[in-house]
């Protein structure tokens, strides 16, 4: 959903701008309001969340781990499995076993073995290094849309241009967003059962980081010379 999510904040920019078009083109400070209400508004899915998070029951995972109440743990699967909300005796005070709790002892003396360790490691540099590029390219998306000519406008007055590349930038997300972030996101949705986990992911990785080489090392001859090169190659950045 994450996709969805990204592709919502430019319609919500887009809107806003557009309700504001009369106040940025008369002050172009108007602009300040439009970035504090886009901003604001990603607080309201948030807050739904919330409201949700602390009104749904806890997981047996949590009545275990953290309250330590076997009994409770064991009525919430029942009623999981039997896909009812009925309680029973166990939702009052509850069979409390004494569990130990996780301690940094433990995760050294696990996550010190090579063979554990490795996995972790493994596995929180590789995102590590993709976030990095391709959040710095999401966060950016403005720049590339300038370099390829699409935010660029030519009103003679400062005001409407600004206004106009705004507009443009939105717009530019929302292409981006449903030519590559969209797919890409459901695309795996539908083949990560057929394909594997490991083998999906070791995909996405080794393509991903062919085409930031290429980005990155073609970048002011891809779009001097090749825009159409350069939007392939950055929508297909999004996509994988």
């Amino acid at each position: 959903m994450q996709g969805f999510g990204i592709l919502g904040s430019a319609i919500v920019a887009l809107i806003v701008l557009a309700a504001f078009r009369s106040a940025i083109i008369a002050d172009v400070s108007a602009v300040d309001y439009c970035w504090r209400i886009v901003l604001g508004c990603g607080a309201i899915p948030g807050i739904a969340a919330l409201y949700f998070r602390l009104t749904i029951p806890e997981t047996p995972r949590y009545t275990m781990d953290v309250e330590h109440d076997v009994n409770k743990a064991t009525s919430d699967v029942a009623n999981y499995l039997q896909k009812t909300d009925t309680t029973d005796e166990n939702d009052g005070p509850g069979n409390h076993v004494g569990v130990p709790k996780a301690s940094w002892s433990d995760f050294t003396s696990y996550f010190g073995k090579w063979k554990n360790g490795k996995v972790l490691l493994g596995t929180s540099m590789s995102w590590f290094a993709l976030d990095i590029a391709f959040y710095g390219i999401g966060l950016n998306n403005g720049i590339i849309l300038s370099a390829i000519g699409y935010a660029d406008t030519h009103d003679a007055d400062f005001n409407l241009r600004a206004y106009n590349s705004l507009k443009n930038m939105a717009l530019g997300n929302i292409i981006i967003t449903i030519m590559g972030t969209v797919p890409g996101y459901w695309v795996t949705v539908a083949f990560v059962d057929k394909w594997g986990r490991k083998p999906i992911q070791i995909m996405g990785f080794a393509v991903l980081t062919v085409l930031f080489i290429v980005m990155g090392a073609a970048f002011n001859p891809l779009k001097e010379h090749s825009i159409p090169a350069f939007i392939v190659l950055f929508t297909l950045l999004q996509v994988i």
